[in-house]
């Protein structure tokens, strides 16, 4: 089929899942789960082929490669998401108006949701929970690299529904990777209702200039965390390294690096230090470089980078004014920390940063659609209409209006 004929087939099949009771959408959850555990030899061995192909780089690898370990992490997604609320149908707000009428404004699905996709395979599970827990129909489109990771992951899925008497076919994959592909269904607004992208900077921006499908845009990660002139060097430390070292491959790992000049001469040596001995490249500006000689010089372009690797940038400030202001600047407006025991200054970091995700003494890698409850995630989106951050159940919703009357008419 081309591009057109499958965005076709998710919309003529839309229905179904939109309609599906919370105990059917529940049924296909588990259902999900339990086929990608039982493909575990079909989905790992089509990884493989994939890995061995793939001539990205490391950071693109470590996203592709699929094990026993993530494989129960994507099936235990999606039984999470059998625990969590069916928003759909849910009211919002409900009011009786001065005309006598009950107005509801209630949940419904968006429709057909689109998804374009590097590497990952991760997301093809994710996605298609996420849609049938919310009640949408979902066309993946992933890249050439994870494809056969792709196809078995959905192919499992899709079976198991059929097998069980549900109708899979509101779940669709593209098999056309190319550019052009890409491009096609970026323009299918006539079956998709809303495109969401998910990888590199190239990528999203390449959707968001192209298409003429509303889309919903995840950012990429240039987080940064800012050690405040009151913070405590033995909680920074550990915030510092996980947010850096856990995962340096993902949007929400640490890239950036800025401090207090009055603490920056006691607390640059043992961060910085740490950082070094576990393999980071640092790089920074003058007065970091004074205070640790290791330090690699800095160019206005690496503090805008996401490096998604051992490398982070580091810069020394004046105060929370020139903090948040140089951070705003550089900022992706995915996820900031502030490490600090004054709540004041705690309070200023909060308001003044325009990020998804702020936080106070915590790590950026809590950004994340697990983490926050959400069983899973769509993406993190960094723009400010429609949803901001985690991409969850609720946020692959719209809304509409339910009024019901006594024969009021319009005087």
């Amino acid at each position: 089929m081309t591009v057109k004929e499958i965005c076709s087939k998710a919309k003529e099949n839309a229905s179904f899942v939109a309609l599906a009771s919370t105990e059917e959408k529940n049924k296909m959850l588990a259902l999900a789960a339990g086929a990608i555990l039982k493909a575990e030899n079909e989905i790992l061995q089509a990884n493989s082929a994939d890995v061995a192909a793939c001539e990205r780089p490391p950071h693109f690898t470590d996203r592709l490669m699929l094990n026993r370990a993530r494989l129960e992490e994507m099936a235990d997604g999606l039984k999470k998401l059998i625990d969590l609320p069916d928003p759909v149908g849910e009211t919002v707000e409900e009011w009786v108006n001065d005309s006598g009428l009950n107005i509801k404004k209630v949940r419904v699905p968006l429709g057909v949701i689109g998804i374009i996709y590097e590497a990952r395979p991760n997301v093809t599970a994710d996605a298609a929970g996420l849609c049938i827990k919310s009640g949408n129909a979902v066309v993946l489109r992933g890249s050439g690299e994870a494809y056969r990771s792709n196809k078995a992951v959905v192919e499992a899925i899709k079976a198991s529904l059929k097998a069980n008497g549900y109708n899979p076919e509101f779940i669709q994959l593209v098999d056309d990777t190319s550019r052009a592909g890409a491009e096609t269904l970026m323009q299918c607004r006539e079956s998709v209702d809303v495109l969401i992208p998910r990888g590199s900077a190239a990528l999203i921006r390449a959707v968001v200039e192209k298409s003429t499908v509303p889309v919903i845009e995840t950012g990429a990660g240039n987080c940064h965390a800012y050690i405040e002139k009151n913070a405590d060097i033995e909680k920074a430390l550990p915030i510092i390294l996980n947010g850096k070292l856990q995962r340096p491959s993902v949007c929400n790992a640490l890239e950036s690096l800025v401090i207090d000049e009055a603490v920056a001469g006691n607390f640059l040596p043992v961060v910085l230090g740490a950082l070094k001995d576990a393999g980071v490249q640092v790089v920074g500006c003058e007065k970091a470089r004074r205070i640790c000689p290791f330090v690699g010089v800095a160019s206005d372009e690496d503090y805008f980078t996401e490096f998604l690797s051992l490398k982070i940038s580091v810069k020394v400030v004046s105060g929370l004014r020139e903090a948040c202001e140089h951070i705003n600047r550089h900022s992706t407006k995915h996820s900031e920390v502030i490490i600090t025991e004054s709540k004041e200054a705690a309070d200023y970091f909060t308001s003044h940063i325009d990020s998804a995700a702020v936080y106070v003494n915590a790590s950026t890698r809590f950004t994340d659609g697990f983490q926050f409850g959400f069983g899973a995630e769509m993406g993190i989106s960094t723009q400010k209409l429609h949803a901001r951050g985690p991409l969850g159940l609720k946020q692959l919703t719209s809304e509409k209006y339910v009024i019901c009357g006594n024969g009021q008419i319009r005087k």
